[in-house]
């Protein structure tokens, strides 16, 4: 059972279109994955639908969507947010309607294949680095210093210990993963800043799609001489 959801104020921006398309894209996948999120935005979109219908300006449901409560999430939100404005790019829709180029409903992983959501399938045929035990394909979406990846680990593989010098969103899309808050299933959607420290580890393999808007800062043992080229490999 998914455990992880995005925040209501990101269900509301994703039904609003105001989200970058790194963002939009991650939002689509969990919805697809996740009936109480299907439902959520089905309902945001009957009122924005309303409002619209009643000539009232998207300007004011814009000023509902970023009414912030003044929690920890804030900052991330905010980055989010200023990503979106900063690229002026449209976002995907939560229906997740493919594009006229998606082709994959797979993709394959060394000797694995998995089931692509529909956001993702135009991305099946990307190109994978290996660092040991873990695997990236970086997705090109021009959103300048936010990258967006699949990251696949193999079995009994892990991720350094790290921490965040901005935001790092985690959507898990197959297998199982854990860290030092507990495991996680297909659709958990995991939002961590410099807040949080973890050890990703999976013992059966898992894909990801992730983003992040800053390199990794690994905290332990040799991996923190990567942080001398974080920029170059995050």
């Amino acid at each position: 059972m998914i455990k992880y959801h995005p925040s209501t104020d990101l269900l509301d921006a994703f039904a609003a279109g105001k989200l970058p398309t790194s963002m939009a894209i991650a939002l689509s996948a969990h919805v697809e994955l996740c009936q109480e999120c299907q439902a959520y935005v089905a309902t945001a979109e009957e009122r924005l639908a309303s409002v619209a219908f009643a000539q009232e300006t998207v300007g004011d449901e814009a000023l509902m969507v970023n009414e912030w409560d003044h929690n920890a999430e804030d900052e991330m939100l905010s980055a989010i947010f200023e990503q979106a404005a900063a690229n002026d790019t449209d976002a995907l829709t939560q229906s997740g309607a493919e594009q006229p180029e998606a082709r994959a409903t797979q993709i394959t992983v060394g000797e694995k294949t998995y089931a692509l959501p529909r956001a993702l399938r135009r991305f099946g045929d990307s190109n994978w680095a290996s660092f040991g035990k873990v695997q990236r394909a970086r997705l090109n979406l021009d959103e300048g210093a936010t990258r967006a990846s699949f990251l696949h680990i193999d079995e009994g593989g892990s991720v350094p210990a790290h921490t965040h010098k901005g935001y790092e969103l985690t959507l898990l899309l197959d297998g199982t993963f854990e860290d030092e808050s507990g495991q996680y299933v297909p659709g958990d959607f995991i939002l961590l800043d410099s807040r949080h420290h973890h050890t990703p580890y999976t013992k059966e393999g898992c894909l990801c799609y992730t983003i992040a808007d800053a390199p990794l800062y690994f905290t332990k043992g040799v991996s923190k001489l990567l942080n001398t080229v974080g920029h170059a490999i995050y």
